[in-house]
């Protein structure tokens, strides 16, 4: 099983979401950005480094978020995710084909990896952002 991780990053009341590339395994899939965790890292210290490798931002994670699992043809991920806000940086796309700050209640409008569905029906149904608008 791949450990991977995901920000849910928001600023200014949306919250960031990207498009896989279309080399990727999950081509045109919407997601929250993140990475795969290396062996001598935590799920944190891989959430800052991979958003700062792929957007040239530096975040701070606010708290844990939840996780999910699925498993894909090419193999089974535990995804996690943080709460997170952006403190620095430039935002530059750098391994994504387009990326979006969307409000939360729109984010049903977008086609999501499978692996990160749950964690938009939770910011829908939960109210997570209930004050952004």
């Amino acid at each position: 099983m791949k450990i991977v991780t995901a920000a849910v990053l928001i600023h200014n009341g949306k919250i960031l979401i990207a498009k896989r590339l279309n080399s990727d395994s999950l081509a045109g899939k919407w997601e929250f950005p993140g990475g795969s965790v290396e062996p001598s890292e935590s799920p944190e210290e891989c959430l800052k480094r991979e958003m700062k490798e792929e957007f040239n931002i530096a975040i701070n994670i606010e708290s844990y978020f939840g996780v999910s699992s699925f498993e894909y043809s090419h193999g089974v991920i535990k995804l996690i995710a943080f709460k997170a806000t952006w403190t620095d940086g430039d935002l530059i796309m750098r391994s994504h084909q387009d990326y979006v700050w969307a409000r939360p209640r729109d984010l049903n409008n977008y086609d999501f990896a499978p692996a990160d569905i749950p964690f938009v029906n939770k910011i829908i149904s939960e109210g997570v952002y209930n004050d952004v608008k």
